[in-house]
């Protein structure tokens, strides 16, 4: 059974086109990036503002795979109760009971059909959230059980991913958010029902974006990863393609195999045994494709700390073609994403990091060469400072004119 995964052919067409004369997709500027932008708590309370009000992913269908399973998880400083309903669908509430404000469950995960508040044993049915037991109500002085429940927020579930917006009042128009575009590009890896193979929480010190920046950057890979066997070797550096679908983007890259069937002459097909891609879905994760499975990146701010995040990984295969030696195959790519990312990557990221708050007032440079690194910069621009530039915001330096010879 084939393991990889039919990918566009157009991108391909692009991407062999670049590797053949050396070039790479271009932005039509360089992008200048106040240092304030990693270190200020002002703007980290701006974008936290704005992540609660998009759509977020918090989970896979997996962690709730039948009616009344839940998980728990404080996201972006706000606890989260995620039940499976009886219909399938899946709800999240605010791991909050209406009385005092003690957690209606401390357990991660589960299952069970009401959640009670230990502190005076207000009780709410999973199904719904409906306020269901209050001890001593005849003395409590009146409540109103309907207007009582768990809080809601609304939750859909696209591609086995489940999505919270973390404002209780705001509609959750998933299909718009995510688009066509990149919901045609996920599409394929099935990850309704993937298999979640493991799981891993990072903790760094390092503003969230840096961490995006680096999952996302064309251009690193033979220099911070240069060691045999490692990524820099698997990958063709400075030869990218990167497609806007809105706020999120796709970058395809060329793997290592690829630039030798093209040197070889050999016919070569638009599979993801060929080309790597990683897409960005706004505003903070990637889904970095494997030839056989995908690393699902999550990456969260600290609200407090706008130098510290924590990055959740997922590995996930589709059921199909999980098999022991998938298992093993895909815990040696954990082994090398690790040794990059745990030796050279973060570590790099925590440099930034450190000079960004000992610059203030600096600024720091995402070349016309670095159109995937530049997007999500340039959507937070839009979203965050309606699109303006002035003090404290981005600017941009018009591409130079010899470049142009690489869009090819």
């Amino acid at each position: 059974m084939a393991t990889d995964v039919a990918l566009d052919t157009e991108a391909l067409d692009r991407l062999v086109d670049l590797i053949r004369v050396g070039g790479t997709d271009l932005a039509e500027a360089t992008l200048i990036i106040p240092t304030e932008h990693f270190t200020s708590p002002e703007r980290l309370t701006r974008e936290i503002a704005l992540l609660r009000s998009r759509p977020l992913v918090v989970g896979h269908l997996s962690d709730v795979p039948e009616p009344s399973s839940f998980f728990t998880r404080t996201v972006l400083g706000i606890p989260l109760l995620v039940v499976r309903q009886k219909d399938g669908s899946v709800a999240a509430f605010r791991n909050m009971c209406r009385h005092r404000g003690g957690r209606v469950e401390q357990a991660e995960s589960g299952r069970k059909g009401l959640f009670m508040c230990q502190y005076h044993g207000w009780s709410y049915a999973a199904e719904g959230g409906a306020l269901k037991a209050v001890p001593y109500e005849e003395t409590a002085g009146g409540i109103d059980r309907g207007c009582n429940g768990l809080i809601r927020f609304p939750c859909a579930v696209r591609h086995g991913l489940v999505f919270v917006t973390l404002t209780e009042d705001a509609p959750i128009d998933l299909p718009g958010f995510i688009g066509a575009g990149i919901d045609t590009q996920i599409a394929p890896w099935n990850l309704d029902s993937a298999t979640v193979l493991m799981e891993h929480w990072i903790p760094l010190e390092v503003n969230w974006k840096l961490v995006m920046d680096g999952s996302i950057d064309s251009l690193h890979a033979q220099f911070l990863h240069p060691k045999p066997g490692g990524v820099g070797s698997r990958t063709v550096n400075h030869s990218a393609v990167f497609r806007e679908f809105g706020a999120h983007g796709k970058m395809f890259m060329a793997r290592a195999k690829l630039k030798r069937m093209l040197d070889a002459g050999e016919e070569i097909d638009a599979t993801s045994r060929y080309v790597g891609t990683v897409m960005s879905l706004y505003p903070n994760n990637v889904l970095v494709e494997a030839p056989d499975h995908i690393e699902l990146w999550s990456v969260w701010p600290d609200i407090a700390d706008p130098g510290r995040c924590t990055v959740r990984i997922r590995f996930m295969v589709r059921p199909e073609i999980m098999s022991p030696e998938m298992a093993e195959r895909i815990t040696k790519s954990w082994d090398i994403l690790r040794q990059a990312g745990m030796e050279e990557d973060f570590p790099m990221e925590a440099w930034i990091q450190e000079n960004a708050a000992a610059w203030p007032g600096g600024t720091f440079r995402y070349g016309s060469n670095e159109k995937s690194a530049q997007h999500l910069h340039r959507q937070l621009h839009r979203d965050i400072d309606g699109g303006i530039v002035g003090e404290g915001t981005i600017s941009f330096v018009a591409q130079d004119l010899h470049q142009s010879i690489k869009q090819a």
